[in-house]
């Protein structure tokens, strides 16, 4: 198994404004596919410098508070992979942040749940400004970590887009992170100046205690991750895929004792996520409103489309993002 997230490829190693809920168009073609980046280390997916039935007022809630109802609809085309996956419609997925290095390395993904906090993996190791002092000098460049771009959808150099660069002020990790296990693998970063929501930056809704989301249930993952686990870069746009969620009994036929109940798995059906991706959003639609279920976390180390990713479960972990917010 391996972590999602990227080490140096080069190293080789405003509120939106008021619309109605917009419902997703998810056309299933199931896309065959046998593609297998390679990983920093067995036990992730991060690219390091390489988703409870609720009442009608749950629903009235989600959109006065703002989140899980993008500008700009989602539309996705069925199980078109990350891993050779498909471009997402610019900004459909407003929450959606790229957690980079100073000098623009995207290493892993990320989900704004409001103005002042990000969620992400554990397993990224995101660097705050205050544990910033450090910075490493290379001819003509001064690195230092870590920022937050929010706003993106093409990364490549010369892009016209009104992104923000965002500063972690202060990151936490759960204190039950288990990088053996890969257990509680998520992370709260807090923002040294708030984003501005606009129609291209808006937040996710958090999956409730109480949800159910039930195996089969179809949902998207989206990221900068690898297309494929050996591609010499990541993509520059925005990639999607739609992945049906498995029960935690049919990820195991898969991954064993390896699976607790702090995770959740999608996709194993010709769709992946792949390294790069980590840290990055698995949204369920809830009452119309898209409604952050899992957070990338590891996967196989070839991204194989039959092997379901294993996303760390929101449901378990909400109880820790209130706290965390509700003191900081």
């Amino acid at each position: 198994m391996c972590c999602l997230y990227l080490t140096n490829l080069t190293n080789c190693e405003e509120l939106p404004e008021t619309v109605g809920p917009n419902k997703a168009s998810l056309i299933i073609n199931d896309v065959k596919s046998s593609n297998q980046y390679k990983p920093q280390h067995e036990g992730s997916l991060y690219a390091a410098p390489i988703i409870k039935q609720a009442s009608k007022l749950c629903f009235f809630v989600r959109i006065a508070n703002g989140c899980g109802i993008p500008a700009i609809p989602p539309r996705v085309t069925g199980y078109a992979r990350i891993v050779n996956g498909e471009e997402a419609v610019p900004h459909s997925w407003p929450w959606q942040v790229s957690l980079q290095q100073s000098n623009g390395f995207h290493f892993c993904g990320g989900s704004l749940i409001n103005e002042n906090w990000v969620v992400t993996a554990a397993h990224c190791n995101v660097m705050s400004v205050q544990h910033s002092n450090t910075t490493i000098t290379i001819p003509n460049t001064t690195l230092t970590y870590h920022r937050v771009i929010a706003g993106e959808h093409d990364k490549g150099f010369g892009s016209n887009e009104d992104t923000q660069l965002l500063k972690p002020a202060k990151v936490f990790t759960h204190p039950k992170w288990n990088p053996s296990t890969i257990n509680n693998d998520i992370a709260l970063i807090k923002l040294a100046t708030p984003a501005r929501l606009s129609t291209n930056v808006s937040p996710v809704c958090l999956a409730e205690t109480t949800d159910n989301f039930p195996a089969g249930m179809t949902c998207v993952t989206s990221g900068w991750g690898l297309t494929r686990y050996n591609a010499p870069s990541t993509p520059n746009k925005l990639q999607q895929a739609a992945l049906p969620l498995l029960s935690n009994e049919q990820c195991k036929t898969h991954w064993g004792s390896n699976i607790s109940d702090v995770m959740i798995c999608a996709g194993g059906a010709g769709a992946t996520s792949c390294m790069g991706d980590s840290g990055g959003p698995l949204v369920c639609e809830k009452d119309n409103a898209w409604t952050l279920v899992g957070i990338v976390s590891w996967g196989s180390s070839r991204c194989s489309t039959s092997t379901p990713a294993v996303y760390s479960r929101v449901t378990e972990l909400r109880s820790w993002v209130d706290q965390i917010l509700a003191s900081n």
